[in-house]
């Protein structure tokens, strides 16, 4: 019998049940991650969406920071959306400096605007089907540049917002919120290949 694939989230802040149920739908186990022995545990983990300087104090309180360092360079998958992929930046403007650094994008934080500018937008993601993806931008950040080392899975008014290196994958919107799992499962294939 084949093992079901554990996704951890970061539970510390943020969309954490959103990305539970999404992990679910997606064919995963999902497990909330508070702690390193928790991490230890998954086979990938999402850093949810939030307010990045709360869920990067928390990271760094608790040990995760540089325990999902090291996991990282081990070639752990890791799936940032939004202060996620803030958090995972190797660059941010805007803010406090980046705290995990193991992707190679550098981004801008609030770049679509405050909390009443967040808007949902259909973004095209041609490896995900012929069918838009409904996301969410809320008080998102914009990459303002990409690594030799990072493939653009997608993009929005000519920017990207959704980027993998390696099994790195960051998204700038919220693919939790409207319900679509498909990013989720992209994720699932990212852990298992």
């Amino acid at each position: 019998m084949k093992r079901m694939v554990q996704i951890g989230v970061l539970a510390l802040q943020g969309d954490v049940q959103e990305h539970m149920a999404m992990v679910e739908a997606a064919g995963g186990r999902a497990m909330e991650v508070r702690t390193r022995e928790a991490l230890r545990e998954v086979d990938g983990l999402i850093i949810p969406g939030g307010e990045s300087t709360t869920i990067g104090g928390l990271m760094a309180r608790y040990g995760l920071d540089e325990a999902i360092r090291e996991r990282v360079r081990d070639g752990f998958p890791v799936f940032g959306t939004c202060a996620g992929l803030i958090l995972m930046a190797s660059e941010v403007d805007g803010g406090e400096p980046p705290l995990l650094r193991v992707m190679d994008v550098r981004v801008q934080r609030n770049a679509y605007g405050r909390q009443r500018e967040s808007f949902e937008a259909k973004v095209e993601v041609p490896l995900l089907g012929a069918d838009p993806l409904r996301v969410a931008f809320i008080r998102a950040p914009r990459i303002e540049r990409v690594g030799p080392a990072v493939e653009v899975l997608a993009t929005y008014q000519g920017r990207p917002v959704l980027v993998r290196q390696g099994n790195l994958l960051g998204a700038t919107f919220h693919p939790e919120i409207c319900g679509d799992p498909r990013v989720h499962e992209y994720f699932l294939l990212v852990i298992t290949s």
